[in-house]
């Protein structure tokens, strides 16, 4: 049988396989292609490069990172026969379609390019791959193919431990369930609506995809996580008593890497200059991230409770942010706003498609943030002190909601229906308000814990030299 062609090099990077007399090591990676998986593997691509291993990232063609961006690093395109077929997923129940049609049709064309790399570096030289927890027909070719894998969760410790009780919670009746205001004893702070669902229908999808994740887990050598102890010591500790492999505690890795962006859209990075005249803890960002979506009539409630407040914003409207609604990729963001919304904030706000969220969240101009509560989003706002609106809509966003509200008590969940009054009332409380004082002060602590973590010697900081010395162990 003829092997398959050696993968070609994007980006314009060597093959690294040639660095250091060929004894450079070699770390394997394979994000989900979300944005939200993307970004936080491209960081932790970043932390091993500094720390001498050549790295190199499969990929599918469904969206692709740039590799340009990157040349540092080398990218391997696996075929997924599916991108130009399909639209992308729209919906929480057609993501978790999506993951389970890119394992089945990445599958084979992964083994040949694995198998192909594994034969132009010597398997001695590849140190392991990082594949992400949702990924577990890739973790499986690889443990056929002789290669050790560690497994990428771009959650919280928390999400994963409800990942792992899951079968416990639907044989208790917790799911599924229209009791969703019901406390989830084994899981505290959890309420059942707090936990992954969607809906009955789909009740038997999502034991399926979390059942998936935790297996590619326990067939790994070792889980790894963007979080930090401070954070989240309790839910780490538990972790470490329930899965038989080690678990690697290593966030925020955007302080480690803060350059390693995997931006799927174009950052308006004007808004930059905009911040820089605001005054000190003055503006509230508001971003609900790259999938989360809202209805027409929640996007012209939630414009004029911005307009109300009073307060100076710069606000992320990106294209298909409104459900049912096929913007252009270039159509002005002003389009999608309510008539009048311009003239009513002119000169005390800003409206982008895409912003640099990680400089913004930095600004010394940025004294709250609106966010959909994707973890990323949760652990950038926190490294740097930022509270937040939490306006959750699908995944782990309820939980890392909850745990904002009433655990690290640096913000608390717009629910509900939006309505313009409430809109204004949750931003002057969060902006203006003694409790959104309280708040913002509970963040600059977790800010300081962040940072202790990662600066030498600190946990997370501990937590990769352990990563690495258990990768060439491996």
């Amino acid at each position: 049988m003829t092997p398959p062609p050696s993968p070609a090099v994007e980006g314009g990077a060597a093959a690294a396989a040639a660095g250091h007399g060929g004894r450079e090591r070699h770390v394997l990676l394979f994000p989900l292609p979300y944005q939200g998986h993307i970004n936080p593997m491209l960081r932790l691509a970043g932390v091993l490069r500094a720390r001498g291993f050549a790295v190199t990232v499969f990929h599918t063609h469904f969206n692709a990172p740039d590799a340009a961006r990157h040349p540092e690093h080398r990218f391997v395109a696996v075929p997924d026969g599916m991108s130009g077929a399909r639209p992308p997923p729209v919906s929480v129940g057609d993501v978790v379609k999506h993951i389970r049609a890119l394992n089945a049709a990445c599958e084979a064309a992964f083994r040949d390019r694995l198998a192909a790399v594994l034969a132009e570096y010597s398997r001695d030289a590849v140190a392991c791959l990082v594949a992400d927890a949702h990924l577990l027909r890739m973790v499986e070719v690889a443990r056929r193919l002789a290669v050790p894998t560690l497994v990428l969760r771009t959650g919280s410790a928390a999400c994963f431990a409800s990942f792992l009780a899951y079968p416990l919670l639907c044989d208790k009746g917790y799911l599924p369930s229209s009791q969703l205001d019901m406390p989830v004893s084994e899981l505290p702070p959890y309420r059942v609506r707090d936990l992954m669902h969607i809906g009955r229908d789909g009740h038997e999808l999502m034991c399926e995809l979390l059942a998936r994740a935790v297996a590619a887990v326990k067939l790994s050598s070792g889980l790894i996580l963007n979080t930090f102890d401070a954070l989240e010591a309790p839910e780490l500790a538990k972790l470490r008593r329930d899965l038989a492999v080690p678990v690697f505690d290593i966030g925020p890795l955007h302080r480690f890497s803060p350059a390693a962006d995997g931006s799927l859209l174009h950052q308006d990075r004007s808004c930059l200059a905009w911040l820089d005249a605001q005054a000190a803890e003055s503006v509230l960002y508001v971003s609900f991230g790259s999938l989360a979506s809202m209805g027409a009539r929640e996007l012209v409630e939630t414009a004029w409770g911005i307009a109300g407040s009073g307060v100076p914003f710069l606000w992320v409207v990106r294209p298909g942010l409104v459900r049912g609604r096929r913007a252009a990729p270039d159509e002005p963001t002003r389009l999608l706003l309510p008539e009048g919304f311009e003239a009513a904030t002119r000169r005390r706000g800003v409206v982008v498609a895409w912003a640099p969220q990680e400089e913004v969240l930095r600004h010394r101009a940025v004294g709250g943030f609106w966010t959909h509560s994707g973890w990323n989003s949760t652990t950038e706002s926190l490294a740097e002190g930022v509270p937040m609106l939490c306006r959750p809509s699908f995944g782990d966003q309820m939980g890392n909601a909850r745990y904002v509200e009433h655990v690290w008590k640096a913000g608390f969940e717009v629910g509900g229906e939006l309505e313009r009054g409430a809109v204004e009332a949750a931003i002057r409380r969060l902006m203006a308000e003694s409790d959104g004082g309280e708040m913002r002060a509970r963040a600059r602590d977790l800010k300081k814990a962040a940072a202790e973590c990662t600066g030498k010697a600190g946990s997370s900081e501990t937590a990769i030299v352990k990563m690495v010395t258990h990768m060439l162990s491996l």
